[in-house]
């Protein structure tokens, strides 16, 4: 039953397709029609022949012409009708193949951070790749091939019980035999199956996370090392693997030997008839040609079954991706904003992953527009992840966080995002030219808004020296510029954006002392009139900061400005001690 499902949630894919799968049914009714009638006919023309003797010529050459003009016109409709089905069946499997890839990776694109945290991307490609190629199969041969095949053995093997119930019954027994066979065999391989594609998926993930780490791989000499432990996976693949192919060659084998004792069971049983006066020459002629025409395309199914068991598992893996739930749902009457006020408030909020402990208890601050603020503590102790819960990338276990009075939740995540702008830690580029980087955030800015964006985040200077220019590419996550360049366009792309509010995520760690301090001139610039969150480790990059939150154990522990927190002597002047020279701290 859970196969039958899968292959019936697979055709469900094409119901934006259905009128065209529809016309494609009958198509594929009407050729197993025409396929039943060659045999029949076959069988008339042997008929004709064996008492041609006893016929005037005349007669037998009208019969003969009549005969052998419905054979010629059922021929040539079944031509017509394999085109017509080629050709729409060819066309609705290509643009339903990339429709669903198209779905998938929206889809994925939309999932939160906590699905993305725990599913390697070259999985998830693995899995769009290979589902979207077998549902393109699967479709195709189903429409092509073998709804012929099950119509004619659920629709058109009953009805030879018309022309002749004994050597019709003999047909049906023979079938669910086969059927019989090939389900138990399915049973046995399912499982197996589905340990050689887990495998498969752990070979990909393993690939990619080796490609994507190359440096740390050629600098700790782990070439011997990856290679051996793909060599281990692929290994396990193929002892996994050999088994389930023992299987289905049996099958194959079976059902060539079905041929031979099928058409020997039907010639035995046909003489005996035709002995017994119980059956004609014809008869046995059209039955033996039902034969060969069944067993060719059992043959064909066994070959579309065993296919479907070996893609099983990759096609779970597709569908359980596209039913995998977000963990920040968006409300159906979710409000849509336009560009807000910028009064950001957490009231009493907790956090924890799931099944973890809170990571955040009783954060309790407010930040009106216009307002900076600072969040600063050791590593781990809560202050990303609170301007996590800002974006939205979780929502909170306790509490609510609000923007201009608005729940989170209840607000549209595209409003949200497009109102909050990011500097994070590490620049995030895509391997396409700078140009495209920088429109990201505002797809229909201008070149002069693109420069002056740049100018104001140090970057100009250095872009106008590359070959292209704006056109240059970054290289893959920006490999093809510095850690400085990098963050500086990260910068810009938040300049461009201009959102009325802004997280920056320790967002000039990667610049030397000189560039930092141009680009913390602009980000003061750029701060003026926005709700702006520091996230800082270095404390001299927070003296402008109007209120400091000091984060410890996913409590707010201390607040107040950099002044008042000095002078209160806790952690916070504790972190400048420990950070700052002693010239420094003494003129704090």
């Amino acid at each position: 039953m859970h196969f039958l499902r899968l292959y019936w949630r697979v055709l469900a894919l094409l119901a934006a397709d259905r009128w065209v799968a529809i016309g494609l049914g009958f198509a594929g009714l009407a050729l197993a029609g025409l396929s039943f009638l060659e045999p029949i006919l076959f069988g008339r023309v042997v008929d004709l022949l064996s008492r041609s003797d006893r016929l005037e010529v005349a007669q037998l050459w009208q019969e003969a012409t009549a005969l052998l003009a419905l054979w010629a016109a059922v021929g040539l409709s079944g031509i017509g009708a394999h085109v017509a089905v080629a050709l729409l069946a060819d066309r609705m499997a290509h643009r339903n193949r990339l429709t669903v890839m198209s779905r998938y990776f929206q889809h994925v694109l939309s999932l939160p951070l906590s699905f993305h945290g725990d599913t390697q991307s070259g999985r998830l490609m693995k899995i769009m790749l290979m589902g979207a190629d077998n549902l393109f199969g699967l479709w195709l041969s189903f429409f092509r091939e073998h709804l012929t095949t099950f119509i004619g053995a659920l629709v058109l093997l009953p009805m030879t019980m018309f022309l002749n119930w004994r050597l019709g019954l003999l047909l049906i027994v023979l079938v669910v035999l086969f059927a019989v066979v090939s389900a138990w065999v399915i049973r046995k391989t399912e499982a197996a199956q589905g340990q050689v594609e887990a495998l498969h998926t752990r070979l990909a993930g393993n690939a990619q996370d080796a490609l994507s780490n190359v440096i740390v791989v050629q600098s700790f000499s782990r070439l011997g090392s990856e290679a051996r432990l793909f060599g281990d996976i692929v290994r396990q693949v193929l002892d996994h693997q050999f088994p389930v192919l023992n299987w289905w060659a049996l099958v194959a084998s079976l059902t060539r030997a079905a041929a031979t004792v099928t058409t020997i069971a039907v010639f035995v049983l046909g003489t005996v008839l035709h002995l017994r006066g119980q059956a004609s020459v014809g008869e046995i002629v059209s039955f033996m040609g039902f034969a060969t025409l069944l067993i060719a395309r059992l043959e064909q199914a066994v070959g579309f079954v065993s296919r479907l068991v070996f893609q099983l598992p990759s096609l779970e893996e597709f569908f359980a991706v596209l039913d995998s739930r977000s963990s920040v749902p968006e409300k159906p009457n979710a409000i849509s904003l336009g560009r807000v006020a910028g009064a950001v408030r957490f009231e009493n909020v907790a956090f924890a992953y799931p099944g973890g402990p809170r990571i955040l208890d009783g954060i309790d601050f407010e930040a009106p527009p216009g307002r900076t603020v600072a969040l600063v503590g050791q590593t781990g102790a809560g202050k990303s992840t609170a301007m996590a819960l800002l974006q939205r990338l979780w929502d909170p276990v306790a509490g609510r966080v609000t923007l201009d009075g608005h729940d989170l939740r209840d607000i549209t995540l595209d409003s949200l995002r497009r109102n909050v702008g990011v500097v994070f830690q590490e620049a995030l580029l895509f391997n396409r030219s700078i140009r495209d980087n920088l429109l990201v955030g505002r797809p229909d800015a201008t070149q002069e808004e693109l420069e002056r964006a740049c100018r104001m985040a140090e970057a100009h200077d250095f872009i106008i020296r590359k070959p292209q220019g704006y056109d240059t590419m970054v290289g893959e996550r920006g490999s093809a510029m510095s850690g400085g360049q990098r963050q500086r366009l990260a910068i810009a792309r938040a300049l461009l954006k201009d959102p009325p509010v802004l997280i920056l995520d320790e967002a000039t760690s990667a610049l030397d002392a000189a560039t930092e301090a141009r680009v913390q001139k602009a980000l003061k610039a750029l701060m003026a009139g926005r709700t702006t969150f520091i996230i800082a480790h270095r404390l001299s990059t927070v003296r402008d900061a109007d209120e400091i939150l000091v984060f410890e154990n996913g409590r707010v522990a201390e607040r107040g400005s950099f002044e008042e927190l000095v002078r209160l002597n806790g952690r916070f002047a504790e972190l400048v001690r420990t950070q700052l020279s002693g010239a420094e701290a003494a003129h704090a």
